[in-house]
């Protein structure tokens, strides 16, 4: 039988995860990522569930997701590592049949168990299938730019979103649904979760001050485009504020007429122009 280890999701988690690392966006066990994969591509690899899995309690319900696979960084791992050991940083977990609690099915070999930020990703994933049942990943990073405006930039979604797009042209074409942002909530904790999964229900990407990014996508690739486009915009936008600050842009009739070109919806409300 194929070891999972060799798995072409593997590959790509590490590959991924190793990106990130190289981009200064999770230093030491900074950030953390969880992708649901369909059965149908794990099952070949476990034709019999092992028989010396770990199950872990869950802190509340999460039955939505019952039976649901996911690969995840573990508590505690440092990004570096994922590449050249995923077996000890990186887990394949199962929701039980009731949402109470996880199975670690491969990973995980040194008694790690998944990131500490589990619970917030699964109240967001299950949000975000409800909003796209082709929903797949999330991915929460420490991206140094976007990190560093939400100390100089006002902290209000329009304002922040207006920002981004106008920093760099394409941003409104990936992200047209604009940027969420939350207040500054200690990490871990459900109160985190509830309101990224709250923000969750209108945008892929959610602000967390002075920590990082949420962000959901379809697959890993998205989710990362995501989060990277976003990070280049507010690095411009570093570039502008030390070079004097704002002193042309890209119109609000420029970014309705990209709108159109590339058959983008902009968040309602967001434009002055075209609505």
């Amino acid at each position: 039988m194929k070891k999972f280890i060799d798995s072409p999701e593997v590959k790509e988690f590490c590959e991924i995860t190793h990106l990130m690392y190289q981009k200064g966006w999770d230093e030491r066990n900074g950030g953390n990522v969880s992708w649901i994969i369909d059965n149908e591509k794990i099952e070949p690899y476990f034709i019999q569930k092992p028989t010396d899995t770990r199950r872990i309690s869950l802190p509340f319900n999460v039955e939505e997701l019952a039976n649901k696979y996911l690969l995840v960084t573990g508590t505690g791992k440092y990004f570096k590592n994922i590449i050249k050991n995923p077996q000890d940083a990186i887990g394949l977990i199962q929701i039980s049949q009731d949402g109470k609690s996880y199975e670690i099915i491969w990973g995980f070999v040194n008694g790690a168990v998944a990131t500490s930020e589990l619970p917030t990703h699964l109240m967001n994933h299950i949000q975000r299938l409800k909003v796209d049942e082709n929903h797949r990943v999330i991915m929460h990073c420490h991206a140094t730019h976007t990190i560093a405006m939400t100390f100089s930039h006002e902290l209000e979604e329009k304002a922040f979103t207006k920002t981004l797009w106008k920093m760099c042209t394409e941003c409104l074409v990936v992200f047209p649904d604009g940027i969420g942002i939350i207040p500054w909530v200690v990490p871990g904790t459900e109160e985190i979760g509830q309101l990224t999964a709250e923000k969750m229900k209108e945008y892929h990407s959610v602000i967390w001050p002075f920590h990082g990014i949420f962000g959901a996508g379809n697959t890993l690739d998205d989710t990362f485009g995501l989060i990277e486009t976003i990070e280049k915009s507010a690095e411009v936008y570093t570039y502008v504020q030390s070079q004097g600050g704002i002193k042309q842009d890209i119109s609000d009739d420029n970014l309705y007429k990209l709108a159109k070109g590339f058959k983008v919806v902009p968040k309602s409300g967001y434009l002055e122009v075209g609505e």
